[in-house]
């Protein structure tokens, strides 16, 4: 006999997170490929709906160097900003890690951007520049499915001197 040893079902249990830390991977996934592709309708149904948070409350948003967004309005404004200033980006996502706890559940991970500008000359590719970020998303369990609640991102400050100071000695 396998399973919880007191008969509670506890592969089933297993089971149940298994499916929901899919579940919230696709949903985060979901995140990144709208930005990429440009689609502010996808991103905005990744975020919770206007039946779980309005435009003023209900979501919250911190993207490196902003300040706090909160509701639908500020944040859909937020991405949509983003969109159109930005030419190219393209998320490689790595170090994720998703608790699931009940009906919330959090993935951290590292974002790997590699971005571009508008181009000098058409026909021409604009500057690509490359940064990192670590975020935290936080997600509910709605009857539509694991919705974004909250997005937190902080830039990783890297530097030259870092990797000159490795090369010398003590």
């Amino acid at each position: 006999m396998t399973g919880d040893p007191k008969g509670n079902g506890g592969n089933g249990r297993a089971a149940a997170l298994a499916a929901d830390r899919e579940a919230v991977l696709a949903a985060n996934l979901r995140l990144y490929e709208s930005l990429e592709n440009g689609d502010l309708e996808a991103l905005e149904e990744v975020w919770l709906s206007a039946a779980d948070a309005d435009d003023k409350t209900g979501v919250t948003c911190v993207h490196p160097g902003w300040p706090v967004l909160r509701g639908r309005a500020q944040v859909t404004r937020s991405y949509l900003l983003i969109m159109m200033n930005t030419e190219y980006i393209q998320f490689f996502l790595t170090d994720v890690e998703v608790e699931v706890q009940g009906d919330v559940a959090l993935v951290t991970c590292t974002e790997n951007i590699l971005s571009g500008g508008e181009a000098e000359e058409e026909g021409e590719l604009g500057p690509l520049v490359g940064g990192k970020v670590v975020a935290s998303n936080l997600f509910r369990r709605t009857a539509a499915g694991w919705r974004l609640w909250s997005h937190h991102g902080s830039p990783v400050l890297t530097s030259g001197d870092d990797e000159e100071d490795e090369d010398r000695p003590e």
